[in-house]
């Protein structure tokens, strides 16, 4: 993005840049949460890497069933709900990590589970506006230009209304 912003203030003419009200601040805005969260998120990777013996042995006993397989109706709506909270990739990151971290059994016999980690982490995204980089992008620059948007709560009971019945459905139809 800061490539495609560098080129448009290069290649395009400043009159055109000023119509359209081009500036830097949400880019930057963006920037900052962002490096914040994937700081912020070493530390959980670290502890991550303890397993069922570490400080993240709760979250790994609630992600799989009684004989240690993976509940992938779980880890779908656990992706999901960190995804509504946090960027789709540190989110995807931790999953993927809390599903053992092995690429190779996670795109084998453990496919499913990559799917369901994939699909939460994904389409989870839209519940909130800093769950992804377009949505949170999107609403800085209509926030800077004065365009009323809604506020945080209200646009995620919004975004529930019309998204929770077609997650029920993913999860029936897919992940059971």
């Amino acid at each position: 993005m800061v490539f495609v912003g560098l080129a448009s203030h290069r290649l395009t003419n400043p009159g055109l840049r000023a119509a359209n009200g081009f500036e830097w601040e949400p880019i930057r805005e963006m920037a900052y949460l962002f490096a914040g969260i994937f700081t912020c998120i070493i530390p959980v990777m670290a502890m991550l890497e303890a397993g069922a013996k570490g400080p993240f042995s709760a979250a790994i006993n609630a992600l799989t069933h009684a004989d240690g397989t993976p509940d992938n109706a779980v880890y779908f709506w656990a992706t999901g709900v960190l995804s509504s909270f946090l960027d789709n990739a540190p989110t995807y990151l931790v999953f993927f990590q809390l599903a053992g971290g092995d690429p190779a059994a996670l795109m084998g016999p453990l496919a499913k589970t990559l799917t369901a980690i994939s699909l939460g982490a994904v389409f989870m995204g839209a519940n909130t506006y800093i769950s992804n980089a377009p949505n949170f992008m999107v609403y800085a620059i209509a926030r800077r230009a004065g365009v009323n948007m809604p506020g945080f709560f209200s646009y995620m009971i919004w975004s529930g209304a019309i998204l929770f019945p077609v997650f029920v459905a993913v999860t029936w139809l897919f992940l059971m």
